[in-house]
């Protein structure tokens, strides 16, 4: 059975990966089910996050991995929140504490702060995938997808986490969070760098 570290404790990410990677027949084991702690994400681009994270994950596990580094990015504010999106309303603070549901208030909360005197509401989300056979391997897997759309000014929907509430994309009329899983798993920022990130493994790595 072929077994691959997750190098996140989002469950909503882990549920993700899961769906995403059904087809491959791989066994997702999250990290913390390994007693592996978090590392630090100091880096302001999203592939060297995810290389040290897949890095130390592999390391930690002795299995492959895989790491994302996912964020909303935000015309009217440079980018940002980008790589901070999940530690957005506690400034540059490295830790997150707090449940996955409060954090996600507090990050969207101050998402609107920010862009409440902005006319201009485009946004995307990005990810970046890396895969590791090892944590030396010198050829990791590396894949890129963005997912565009516009931030909405209330709340939409129970599904996804979070901006998805906000998250809204003209061409359905719809937020990410309005999106069944099904729907989002086909078309989503994450979806779509699993896409590349799975042909690679195949013809890469035969998986």
């Amino acid at each position: 059975m072929r077994q691959l570290v997750l190098a996140s404790d989002n469950r909503g990410k882990l549920l993700e990966f899961r769906l995403l990677l059904a087809p491959l027949a791989v066994t997702i084991l999250a990290q913390r089910e390994l007693g592996i702690a978090a590392a630090d994400e100091p880096y302001d681009t999203f592939v060297e996050n995810a290389l040290a994270k897949a890095r130390h994950a592999a390391r930690s596990s002795g299995l492959p991995a895989l790491a994302d580094d996912s964020g909303l990015c935000c015309v009217a504010l440079s980018g940002g929140p980008g790589v901070r999106s999940a530690r957005f309303a506690a400034g540059d603070a490295t830790g997150v504490a707090g449940s996955d549901n409060s954090r996600d208030a507090d990050n969207n909360a101050e998402l609107l702060r920010q862009l409440a005197t902005h006319s201009e509401r485009r946004a995307h989300y990005t990810c970046v995938l890396v895969a590791l056979r090892a944590p030396d391997d010198p050829e990791p897997v590396i894949a890129i997808g963005q997912w565009h759309g516009e931030i909405a000014r209330a709340p939409r929907g129970s599904n996804g986490f979070g901006y998805d509430p906000y998250f809204f994309l003209p061409d359905l009329g719809q937020t990410a969070a309005e999106l069944g899983p099904e729907h989002k798993n086909r078309i989503s920022h994450r979806a779509l760098a699993m896409a590349r990130c799975e042909q690679e493994l195949r013809s890469r790595w035969g998986w």
